[in-house]
């Protein structure tokens, strides 16, 4: 095939291609499972899910949102805010809301002994840019 890959997901011998290796992940060893503990950090646009909000509810939505971000990604229904991210969010009153903000989510044990879910998410803020950041794995 003169351009590239060949149309209809073939490879090359006319065989078809599995899902993982269009995308490129088959064998990747960074993937996590849900049920480990793994520390990530984030950008979220708060701008684009915040459109429409009427401004004397903004900043309580924004938490909102970001609680829905973290159950999404860390897959837990259990998610516990830092008061130094409700500050940052916070910060510039109830309309003014930051249009991005770098947070840190850690996916943590959790030790109760009465708790439904054996783990939780845990968001703070992260000082610093948060325009052009990547995803990024902390250990």
């Amino acid at each position: 095939f003169p351009f590239g890959r060949p149309p209809g997901g073939l490879d090359r011998e006319g065989e078809r291609e599995s899902a993982e290796h269009r995308r490129g992940c088959a064998g990747d060893d960074k993937m996590v499972k849900s049920g480990e503990a793994v520390t990530r950090e984030y950008t979220i646009n708060l701008h684009k899910r915040l459109h429409g909000i009427t401004f004397k509810k903004r900043a309580r939505r924004a938490i909102k949102e970001i609680r829905t971000f973290a159950q999404k990604e860390m897959k837990t229904s259990d998610v516990r805010l830092d008061v130094k991210l409700n500050r940052a969010v916070w910060s510039n009153g109830v309309k003014n809301v930051p249009r991005r903000l770098r947070i840190q989510i850690q996916r943590r044990r959790n030790d109760d002994e009465d708790a439904t879910e054996q783990m939780y998410s845990y968001v703070t803020a992260v000082d610093g840019v948060a325009v052009g950041q990547p995803t990024v794995v902390v250990e």
